[in-house]
């Protein structure tokens, strides 16, 4: 019997990526997003039916869930993929955008991770929950303080919660990506800067031209999608899977180098 895995924000990205090559590896696809009436590739993909969620709804959530192990018989897995960055200036940042940012990379992962934990647990499935951290969520860059702070929280949440789920058979799965081409660096990002002074002006100019650098560098969604799979088929205990350059690199010498040197080399690299 084929496995189904349900992937979030599956309509672009890494998401839309990861629904294609779960299709291909012969497994059922419940793909969800927030407007699933725009889609015109992801449904196309063999074994993938399309949901409507939405992981700031704690009822979108739990409707796509009963509604994809309703059609498929059950699900195994459960990619945590939707989200999104806000990049700027921290001191002119609202509490709603602070607010915005956290509801869906954090409470919304938390939202759609106790839904499936349940599931999980209620049905007797040993399943994985696959979270799409970052390698900054380990690390941290300029001008990223807020988007930093939500994949430190996925990470500390997740890795506490693999405690709670493991009697159940229940595995819990880091991705933490480096510079990936996706809509983080285009038309899903959210930039801020302060409209009431040029004091920081010189400094974002600087931090924005090594950033948008590194996107358009930045690898495939595919070679995430491959990282996801694996991790979603992965019954050890291996919990982090850092892919896509620079990722891997950059996290061991993060855990290697003292507070100061590591510093000097951010700063050295966005000649700041």
């Amino acid at each position: 019997m084929a496995k189904t895995v349900l992937i979030t924000g599956a309509s672009s990205g890494i998401g839309k990526a990861s629904a294609r090559y779960f299709a291909e590896k012969g497994w059922n696809v419940a793909a969800t997003m927030r407007s699933p009436e725009k889609d015109t590739e992801v449904g196309q993909n063999p074994n993938t039916k399309l949901y409507k969620l939405d992981v700031t709804d704690a009822a979108s959530i739990q409707a796509a869930l009963d509604a994809a192990a309703k059609d498929f018989g059950r699900i195994d897995a459960v990619v945590n993929n939707a989200g999104f960055g806000v990049d700027g200036v921290f001191e002119a940042m609202s509490d709603e955008v602070i607010r915005n940012q956290f509801d869906t990379n954090v409470f919304g992962l938390m939202r759609v991770t106790r839904a499936f934990v349940a599931y999980f647990r209620a049905q007797g499935i040993p399943g994985h929950i696959v979270q799409v951290a970052s390698m900054g969520g380990r690390l941290a860059f300029p001008l990223y303080s807020i988007y930093h702070g939500t994949k430190w929280a996925v990470e500390g949440f997740t890795e506490a919660l693999q405690y709670e789920v493991a009697p159940f058979g229940i595995r819990l799965k880091l991705i933490e990506p480096g510079a990936i081409k996706t809509d983080f660096y285009g038309r899903s990002r959210h930039f801020v800067k302060p409209e009431n002074t040029s004091a920081y002006d010189a400094f974002v100019e600087k931090c924005e031209k090594v950033s948008m650098e590194s996107g358009a560098k930045g690898e495939d969604p595919a070679v995430v999608a491959a990282a996801i799979f694996k991790a979603a088929s992965d019954n050890g205990s291996k919990m982090r899977y850092p892919v896509g350059k620079p990722a891997p690199m950059l996290l061991r010498l993060r855990s290697l180098l003292p507070d100061r040197i590591w510093f000097g080399i951010v700063r050295s690299s966005y000649k700041i």
